[in-house]
């Protein structure tokens, strides 16, 4: 018998490795240091008096120590050049010169860098921020040498070597405390001359590469041997969805290996996605963002240990290793099958399907969460049974939300391949009813892999059909509501909106004096402005009372109104009345679907009546001779720019679809609750009246607070002005159009010819009346109608 001679080179067939990569690590590290950058200058400029009082501090307190300072000068001055040259010697010595060549670079980008940013900042382009960075004196904004230092120290890497690290930190240190004792930089110059410095040394490195220092096929192959086996042939294969290599390994004995290489710059690839994921998500379906080459390694190798023991059909894990520092391999038992995704949908029978259910249960029993029930990892092979691969995201010991987000990614990937009802009768047939019961809480998008969210697409009624299927083989089921998000995007939006919306509330406030604004405003107008914001609710109840065929009580009604205004402070204006009335009608006995069509219709009105009024003011305002307001090219611009708005929203297919769809699921039962109402003329009459009286004492509320401060703008202008500013602060995410319906009223107005001042005061005492007063009472009426159970 001939033994196997591992010597023998082996030919690996696999394309040629780039000599230099663009590694994903260098991309995060230059964004995050942006970030910082934009972080430090912010907070600079917001504790401009501190930093100011601390600089005094640190010059007073080196004056005392004169001696300390010279030795820090001196130190700190000659140790920055001689350290980053004696660090160069040391890398070519040891043939590493290439390295110290891009440290070189990033030194000279980093110079020229901060000379430009220094004479654009000198050049009065931004004084804020220049007197931060200079503290008023005749000094470099960014001090040059030092950004080229740290530029040169970070693009070299020497983070990577602990020793001197640690000495050129030390030696950076003593430079700024001796630039800064001699008044030479400034505190946050000093702060930002790193970050900028470290900006380009990040940016030099991501721009021209680095020395790819991933093990080709060849290294691999000898790694296999000191595993023992003798490897004859190696193939390179596609890589696995982590962006991991694979090779296809033949051995002398004439079975084949799959390998999988795990390298370490790739274990930063898809970490946005990964920290979005762990920010966004709550309780234990966050995954670790960051994990080391070694610890992905161990957590692999022993899922794939885990689930052979469970007796799941899986490739068995036959060897691990690390490649030098620098990789690490798996190498798996080949199996010849193929992944479910490329199986055609009739080939998925009955049997196919419940062979891949059993596979499950066997890891279910044993506590083990695959977290990838995917088409990429369900294989079938020659034989027509179930393998399952891809075991790297799977959890030991894994709690219950995670074994039954499982059950919910399978329940679901099978119904966009076989329907819900298959898709849930196989489950059932195997895992019960009562896991499948408490799964469905689950079956979110938020709580499925991402292929899987972006096939529902397709298929937005899947989730809803595997539900009802659910349903009826459990209809006495209790689900229990889990929630898995944090927040939602759309929350993020709005508190990034209410913060600037905020920002820009308190820089009018800035402009205007309030307590002169409240003791000069005219008392008789104020009073009138105060009626018709209160006659408001009443509009709005008989509006509601005229769209719902059955009987409201009144009083109650306006309370719900109250309780309107109230949620409007955390939920923009077009969708915290709707939420409250729909939740009123429901709690009256009226039917979910019925509540929302009888909201939805007042709202059509409301949409029908706002543009009429608009159309109709604008008209009797555009032939209006009266001096006090002419159509101004600024009105006509709005109006066009709003016109074009439309345009562009209809006539790009895809907003058009968007717009179409979620108007079709608003206005979906609008027209038959409609004709009940015209069915009863009273209730015609009313809906009507209440939709009409809503705007007419909204303009005129605005009318009395530009009057209340000696403003003479015709009735018709403040029409025109309040209906175009009221539908872009509806659009606006912000809670009750905040910050949107200020700034367009004041642009309105001072268009129209009424002073800039002016506009501000009148429009901030409008929203004090219609927006922040019936706070309080509106509180007051959601507390009373919650512990009546009217909502």
């Amino acid at each position: 018998m001939t033994e196997a001679r591992p010597e023998l080179d082996v030919y690996v067939v696999e394309p040629l490795l780039p000599q230099r990569l663009r590694r994903p690590s260098d991309l995060l590290r230059l964004l995050a240091t942006l970030l910082a950058l934009s972080a430090v200058i912010l907070l600079a400029l917001v504790a401009k008096q501190t930093l100011n009082g601390l600089e005094r501090d640190v010059t007073e307190g080196t004056t005392l120590v004169p001696l300390l300072s010279r030795i820090a000068t001196f130190v700190g001055g000659a140790a920055v050049l001689i350290v980053p040259v004696a660090f160069a010697v040391e890398r070519v010595f040891h043939r590493d010169g290439l390295r110290v060549a891009e440290g070189l670079i990033a030194a000279i980008i980093g110079m020229v860098g901060s000379f430009l940013l220094g004479q654009w900042l000198v050049g009065g382009n931004a004084e804020d921020l220049t007197q931060l960075l200079t503290g008023g004196r005749s000094i470099e904004p960014l001090n040059t040498l030092l950004t080229s230092v740290i530029a040169y120290a970070t693009a070299v890497r020497i983070s990577r070597r602990p020793s001197w690290r640690a000495l050129m930190w030390t030696v950076i240190a003593l430079d700024i405390l001796a630039l800064y004792s001699g008044r030479q930089i400034t505190l946050p110059g000093a702060i930002v001359t790193v970050l900028f410095g470290m900006v380009m040394g990040y940016a030099t490195l991501y721009g021209v590469g680095s020395p790819n220092t991933r093990p080709p096929g060849n290294a691999v192959v000898t790694a296999l041997r000191k595993l023992s086996f003798s490897p004859v042939s190696a193939r390179r294969i596609d890589d696995d969805h982590q962006g991991s290599r694979r090779y296809a390994i033949g051995l002398a004995d004439g079975t084949s290996l799959d390998v999988t290489v795990l390298d370490r710059d790739r274990q930063v690839a898809g970490l946005p996605y990964r920290l979005w994921r762990r920010i966004r998500l709550n309780s234990e379906t966050r995954r670790r963002a960051i994990r080391s080459l070694r610890a992905e390694l161990e957590r692999e190798a022993l899922m794939a240990y885990a689930a052979q023991a469970a007796g799941a059909s899986t490739p068995r894990l036959l060897g691990t290793s690390e490649i030098g520092t620098e990789a690490a391999l798996l190498a798996y038992e080949h199996l010849d099958t193929r992944p479910l995704d490329e199986v055609p949908d009739e080939e998925l029978d009955d049997n196919v399907l419940a062979q891949i259910w059993e596979q499950v249960s066997l890891l279910q029993i044993q506590r083990l969460a695959h977290r990838r029930l995917t088409g990429e990892g369900i294989h079938l092979d020659q034989a027509g049974r179930v393998v399952l691969t891809d075991a790297r995201s799977g959890e030991i010991a894994a709690g219950d939300l995670l074994l039954r987000l499982d059950i919910a990614q399978l329940l679901t990937y099978l119904g966009l391949r076989v329907g819900a009802e298959r898709s849930v009768a196989s489950a059932a047939a195997i895992m019960g009813s009562d896991a499948l019961a408490t799964a469905m809480p689950l079956l979110q998008r938020i709580a499925l892999t991402r292929e899987t969210r972006a096939a529902l697409k397709r298929d937005k009624h899947l989730l809803t059909g595997i539900r009802e299927q659910i349903v009826a083989l459990k209809p006495q089921g209790k689900v229990e509501e889990i929630r898995l998000e944090r927040f939602k995007p759309r929350t993020l939006v709005t508190i990034i909106a209410s913060t600037l919306a905020a920002y820009f509330l308190l820089s009018q406030l800035s402009q205007v004096n309030v307590v002169q604004v409240v003791t000069t405003a005219n008392w008789a107008w104020s009073g009138l402005a105060l009626l018709t914001s209160f006659v408001s609710f009443v509009a709005a109840a008989l509006m509601l009372r005229g769209f719902v065929p059955e009987a409201l009580p009144l009083w109650r009604t306006v309370l719900v109104q109250f309780a309107a205004s109230f949620v409007k402070l955390v939920a923009p204006a077009a969708v915290g009345g709707v939420a409250i009335n729909t939740r009123y009608l429901q709690k009256r006995g009226i039917s979910p679907a019925l509540a929302v069509a009888s909201v939805g219709a007042s709202q059509f009105a409301m949409l029908v009546f706002h543009i009429a009024l608009l159309l109709l003011f604008a008209y009797i305002t555009g032939s209006n001779t009266a001096t006090t307001f002419t159509p101004s090219r600024g009105l006509v611009g709005v109006l066009l720019a709003v016109a074009l708005l439309i345009v562009v929203l209809f006539g790009v297919p895809r907003l058009r679809r968007m717009i179409t769809s979620r108007m079709h699921r608003l206005f979906a039962n609008v027209l038959p609750r409609l004709l009940d109402v015209l069915q009863s003329p009273r209730k015609l009459l009313e809906g009507s009246a209440g939709t009409l009286m809503i705007t007419i004492t909204f303009v005129a509320c605005l009318y009395a607070c530009l009057r209340a401060f000696g403003g003479t703008v015709d009735f018709t202008t403040v029409a025109v002005v309040y209906l175009t500013a009221n539908a872009i602060g509806s659009a606006a995410p912000t809670p009750g159009g905040l910050g949107a319906v200020e700034a367009s009223l004041t642009l309105g107005l001072t268009v129209a010819g009424v002073p800039a001042e002016l506009a501000t005061s009148a429009v901030l005492l409008y929203r004090l009346l219609t927006f922040w007063l019936p706070v309080l009472p509106g509180w007051a009426a959601f507390t009373f109608l919650q512990r009546n159970e009217a909502l």
